[in-house]
């Protein structure tokens, strides 16, 4: 059957695959396949939703020929209302917020959009909040639309018209559980609301983040601002309640850590072939916390909402994640293992900078530990002399005791090499391994990240 041809880009939204995963789930009791909604023009599933909000505002005359579209996003919804905006002739302004990759900013700048960047860590009622930024400008720019995605109902409506019914359809009727990484609460809501008037057993699982209160409000019907606190994972969770949420579509919240949501979603990646984003990640670790709960008579479907070349600069960028101590890596002693042991260079107390130099030169290196007979005293580094020259000092005749740095942190060998994140850094930038017998090693931030992408 040919490929169809169609008249624009909006018309390729929506009828994305259905994938079973096999690796990432291998120890679960059950199938699972995902809805990778990366196949939609925008890369994300938020395309459904962008494009379904600005009809009916037009519909509704909410928005007039060459209007602004206004809206507070984490980038994905930007993204889809960008397209339509592109393809129907609007313009676009999006509040974002500083916690957000700088791909998506960069990614809706290309599209058009002017993007405002607004910080994080303050109350929804700010007026600093994108939130509040976003409300503003829609009471001060003429012929202006502020979509309110959270409070939109056509949201939640284009996932019960569309995303409910492809899921339906594509397990003929199977599905017995929906894993859905909850924000707005439009995509859970429209698409659990569908297939529970389908199948009223089937069960629709949220998945939260530490830092949000949704999971609480579930549970309690509360509203605990005391749950909120600042979190690394991207497009879900939230520091209010939005109006899409309806409680009877739902039927459990589970929190994800950032750092379990960051190392699954590069695993979706490594073992199933799919570039997925942060949500994916929570998604997977967060349906794997309950798979006590699944049956091997079960079929499970999970939402992959964006696309991993969102996050290249964090969740997919190695330093990124070993500055947070979340590369799964081994230990010290395996390292060392792999690399192979070397001489380790060091330098008498007593001897002079231009000794010190000519070894870096000698033999490739930055950091050389200072010894005073058997005992590691100090290290010189090129970046602790260089800082000294510019600083003015003449040093090249002084001792190394005169300029040394303290010595470099020890480690064991059994240290986790995640846990050298602590140790290793912008300013102290190698760390010293003795094994058993007393003989040191030095490790150095490139040989980390050097056996982690050869792992």
């Amino acid at each position: 059957m040919p490929a169809r041809v169609y008249d624009n880009v909006l018309q390729t939204i929506g009828n994305t695959p259905l994938v079973r995963l096999n690796k990432v789930v291998a120890d679960l009791p059950c199938k699972v396949y995902a809805k990778v909604e990366t196949f939609n023009p925008g890369n994300s599933i938020k395309d459904r939703m962008a494009l379904k909000m600005l009809e009916v505002a037009e519909k509704e005359g909410k928005i007039k020929p060459g209007g602004t579209i206004i809206e507070g996003t984490s980038g994905n919804t930007g993204m889809g209302l960008a397209l339509a905006a592109i393809v129907k002739g609007y313009k676009c302004i999006f509040a974002t917020t500083d916690k957000q990759s700088k791909e998506k900013v960069d990614i809706l700048k290309a599209h058009g959009a002017e993007v405002i960047v607004c910080p994080t860590n303050v109350e929804p009622e700010d007026p600093r909040s994108y939130y509040q930024v976003a409300r503003r400008l829609q009471t001060e720019i003429p012929n202006s639309w502020y979509v309110n995605q959270y409070d939109n109902p056509a949201n939640r409506l284009a996932h019960y018209e569309q995303t409910g019914p492809e899921i339906w359809e594509q397990t003929e009727g199977k599905i017995t559980h929906l894993v859905v990484a909850a924000g707005t609460g439009g995509t859970i809501t429209g698409t659990g609301k569908y297939l529970k008037e389908m199948n009223p057993n089937i069960k629709v699982w949220a998945i939260d983040s530490y830092g949000s209160l949704l999971k609480k409000w579930f549970d309690t019907g509360e509203l605990d601002m005391g749950e909120v606190h600042p979190y690394i994972s991207e497009g879900f969770g939230e520091d209010f309640l939005p109006e899409n949420y309806e409680r009877e579509a739902l039927d459990h919240f589970e929190k994800v850590t950032d750092k379990d949501g960051a190392v699954m979603a590069r695993r979706i990646t490594k073992e199933e072939g799919l570039f997925v984003g942060y949500s994916a990640g929570s998604v997977i670790a967060g349906l794997r916390q309950m798979k006590d709960q699944l049956t091997k008579d079960d079929l499970v479907v999970v939402i992959f909402h964006d696309h991993g070349s969102r996050y290249i600069a964090k969740v997919y960028n190695d330093e990124w994640m070993l500055d947070r101590g979340w590369l799964d890596m081994g230990t010290v002693r395996d390292l060392i293992n792999g690399i192979g042991r070397r001489r380790l260079v060091t330098i008498d107390s007593a001897a002079k900078v231009s000794d010190a130099l000519d070894l870096m030169k000698k033999y490739d290196i930055e950091h050389v530990p200072v010894m005073s007979g058997h005992d590691v005293v100090g290290c010189v580094s090129q970046g602790s002399l260089f800082k000294q020259l510019i600083e003015g000092n003449s040093i090249k005749d002084q001792t190394i005791n005169e300029v040394m740095s303290a010595p470099l942190t020890e480690v064991g060998m059994d240290t986790p090499l995640e846990r050298l994140s602590a140790y290793i850094n912008k300013d102290n930038g190698a760390v010293l391994a003795k094994d058993e017998s007393g003989q040191y090693t030095i490790l150095t931030k490139y040989d980390i990240l050097n056996a982690f992408s050869k792992g």
